[in-house]
């Protein structure tokens, strides 16, 4: 469920509402590059941000499936904790594989919606976020502990 609502989350971004501010983690040359677009046909803003409304709930259903299974099953703090632990390291790592390594520098997906990104997206581009991954993974540890905690608490 994460890995689609990262997914959507993107595309509806990227391919509908086209707004610049989308782009603020990509390589500094790609959001240079990117352009400030008006709407591609009337209500792709509005399809745009349906679909990332979508993406928040789907989101969201994942922890509370994720929690309300492990409430049902009696977990304990550990038990939730590498489960959400899971949940986030597999999402990162996801966007480090899917996001970064094939969408931005194997694939035509950004040149399809930009072309003015074509000549600068590339496998060169890989890794240049590392210390955002980084810090991710890190971040990620006290918020699963937290979560675990209040899932503990039921």
């Amino acid at each position: 469920m994460l890995m689609v609502f990262y997914f959507l989350l993107l595309y509806g971004g990227v391919a509908f509402v086209q707004d610049k501010k989308f782009f603020s983690s990509a390589p500094k040359e790609v959001y240079d590059a990117v352009p400030d677009r008006k709407e591609r046909f009337r209500g792709a803003h509005i399809i745009g941000w349906i679909i990332i409304a979508f993406a928040l709930l789907i989101f969201l259903s994942a922890f509370i499936l994720g929690a309300w299974n492990g409430i049902h099953n009696d977990f304990n703090f550990i038990q939730f904790f590498i489960r959400f632990l899971i949940m986030l390291y597999g999402m990162e790592t996801f966007d480090i594989v899917f996001f970064d390594w094939v969408l931005l520098c194997h694939s035509n997906f950004f040149p399809r919606f930009y072309p003015e990104v074509k000549d600068i997206v590339g496998p060169h581009l890989f890794g240049f976020n590392r210390k955002t991954h980084i810090m991710h993974y890190i971040v990620y540890i006290p918020i699963c502990a937290a979560l675990a905690w209040i899932c503990t608490l039921f």
